[in-house]
């Protein structure tokens, strides 16, 4: 996988505000805000740099507020690392190709997986009729 690199200056004049915030500086959208995307079939892209990272046929409702995913289309796509902000100890996701800040992954999700990828709704395109195949490249840089 080739990774995408750029200059603060450069993912600032690429996003908005809000996304920028969530995928560059690590923040977090508030809660049911960005959860609106449609139930058809399709694919969850990064916004940063348009690698394909969740499949709808794994979204669920978690009551959460944010899109959640009991699983990415293909591991390798999602970096993981210690997030200790806050008082908490959780697990923070990110875009393995462009190390865009996604959300957190929690182990209360359901069956088959139990786990719960928590995703900021901001920091995902969607793209409609496609499916989600492990390995899958990006949609832009």
């Amino acid at each position: 996988m080739e990774k995408i690199v750029k200059t603060d200056e450069e993912w600032r004049n690429q996003l908005d505000g809000l996304a920028y915030n969530v995928l560059r500086k690590h923040g977090t959208e508030r809660a049911f805000t960005h959860d609106n995307f449609p139930k058809d079939p399709g694919v969850f892209t990064c916004k940063g740099c348009g690698s394909r990272l969740f499949d709808q046929a794994h979204k669920f409702d978690s009551g959460t507020g944010w899109p959640s995913f009991y699983r990415p289309i293909d591991d390798e796509m999602i970096g993981e690392s210690e997030d200790r902000k806050f008082f908490m100890r959780r697990t923070e996701v990110h875009c393995a190709r462009c190390d865009g800040h996604l959300g957190h992954v929690f182990p209360d999700g359901p069956k088959p997986t139990g786990l719960r990828y928590c995703i900021n709704g901001v920091a995902l395109n969607f793209e409609p009729g496609t499916a989600g195949k492990p390995g899958s490249g990006s949609a832009s840089t």
